[in-house]
């Protein structure tokens, strides 16, 4: 038997008890849900979002890649310490952190906290001249992850939104599963979907792939057994009078369409998908297990699913105070998590197809900030920082562009985010001068006309 509560529970929203969203996105009571014979909160918040409609494109270059895995460093990470280590600069700069390692790229050193990404140096491209000069967290987000300049009336949508616009699911097999999705919770700092609208909005996962039982907001409930979600569906099926009434009305059947998909999604094999405990321990282990490095793990099995766009957002990064503790911590579980990630996609075949873009907003400051109240912390910085792509069409084992002695300014081949994601839609067989429709009827390029920036740094040619 299912009691009252559990009843209620059937037909609640996070964040909005008593209620669930239309396809539409008009709010429903309970009383309506079971007159219109709708199926749960479920079916109804995966319609929406997954309604995605087709978009009109241009002509565009052959796809060299097919999804992408998007490293998103939370906060903003220091060049110095990663990918443009500067040991000359002295300890005012470089802290304990002043032993480069080489990679099994002649030539290339990296910090020396990232042993395994060292040694597969040869899968990624550095990209060192990475600006904009904006040191705020969420305009500077905004620029990144749009490739566009904050301000203005248009909010664009983000690189996620823009692969899922064009791209959608990757195949039919696919098609149950969201084509963007974030692991495990959204940024906050701005709306992914732009004007896009809520169909391109990122599904977030929630829950901590970390954890023994990975719980998926929307597809497991914790504490809630599958046999007892079976339950609740066969509870919902009994309720629906109306869709029994009107056995074949067309939007009737299209509800029931929507229902069994997402049923499909909690119950069936496209959920699997969440569920690690299908992967040997020993891989698990191999990750890390902490959760970014199962979030690694499992944006791998998503793209090998058909995922076309992936964001593990890592959060942790914001070192104002005691940066070189929290270095300590969070370096080896960066390395251990990416390096095996790259290995895993190679050795599955799946890097050839898959851009691996690792950035946050900025780096941090080059000079460290011994005194109070930091006691050894690094500030924002966006006049130079440090990217990384692998895969799907970038040439490994390169570095593009050069920062000075200090790693204070671009020295050389600056790249803006623009330049950056103007290359990965070509690479994903997006035009860079496609247009999406705004709502209030104008024609927007996914990329910014060379006009509409004051500066660039041209596409990353030298690598693709």
């Amino acid at each position: 038997m299912i009691n009252q509560r559990e009843f209620d529970v059937v037909f609640e929203l996070p964040g909005a008890p008593g209620s669930i969203v239309s396809t539409g996105g008009a709010p429903l009571s309970r009383r309506a849900v079971l007159q219109s014979g709708a199926a749960g909160f479920a079916s109804l918040l995966l319609a929406n979002r997954m309604s995605l409609a087709a978009p009109s494109a241009p002509a565009a270059p052959a796809a060299k890649a097919h999804a992408v895995i998007q490293i998103w460093m939370w906060g903003g990470p220091s060049h110095l310490d990663t990918f443009d280590p500067k040991p000359e600069a002295g300890y005012d700069y470089c802290g304990p952190l002043n032993k480069p390692i080489g990679t099994n790229v002649p030539g290339v050193r990296i910090g020396e906290s990232l042993p395994q990404l060292a040694a597969q140096a040869d899968k990624y491209a550095i990209l060192r001249g990475m600006t904009h000069g904006n040191n705020g967290h969420e305009t500077a987000s905004y620029m990144v992850q749009t490739g566009r300049e904050p301000g203005g009336r248009i909010v664009y949508p983000s690189v996620g939104a823009v692969v899922s616009y064009f791209r959608g699911p990757a195949s039919d097999s696919a098609g149950l599963i969201p084509p963007y999705i974030v692991l495990t919770q959204p940024q906050g700092r701005f709306s992914e979907a732009g004007f896009l609208g809520s169909a391109y909005k990122p599904f977030a996962t929630g829950g901590d792939p970390g954890q023994t039982r990975f719980v998926v907001e929307g597809i497991a409930a914790a504490g809630l057994s599958e046999s007892r979600q079976q339950d609740r569906r066969d509870l919902l099926g009994r309720l629906n009078t109306l869709g029994q009434a009107l056995p074949g009305d067309p939007q009737i059947e299209a509800l029931k369409q929507s229902e069994q998909q997402a049923y499909e999604l909690i119950l069936g094999d496209a959920g699997r998908v969440f569920e690690l405990s299908q992967e040997a321990d020993e891989l698990r282990d191999q990750y890390g297990r902490n959760t970014f490095g199962q979030s690694c793990l499992l944006a791998r099995r998503l793209v090998e699913r058909g995922v076309r766009y992936v964001t593990i957002n890592y959060k942790g990064w914001d070192t104002h105070k005691e940066h070189f503790q929290i270095m300590r911590r969070k370096l080896p579980e960066l390395d251990r998590g990416m390096g095996t990630l790259l290995q895993d996609l190679s050795q599955r075949g799946l890097l050839d197809s898959t851009i691996v873009w690792w950035s946050g907003e900025f780096g941090r400051t080059p000079k460290v900030q011994w005194e109070a109240p930091w006691n050894g912390g690094r500030g924002h910085y966006g006049r130079v920082f440090s990217a990384v792509v692998a895969g799907g069409g970038f040439r490994g084992g390169t570095v593009v562009g050069q920062s000075t002695e200090k790693g204070t300014e671009v020295k050389d081949r600056p790249v803006y985010p623009w330049d950056l994601i103007g290359s990965m839609y070509q690479l994903l067989g997006i035009d860079p001068a496609a247009t999406i429709p705004h709502p209030q009827g104008q024609s927007i390029r996914v990329v910014p006309a060379a006009d509409e920036v004051a500066k660039a740094g041209g596409w990353l040619s030298e690598i693709m």
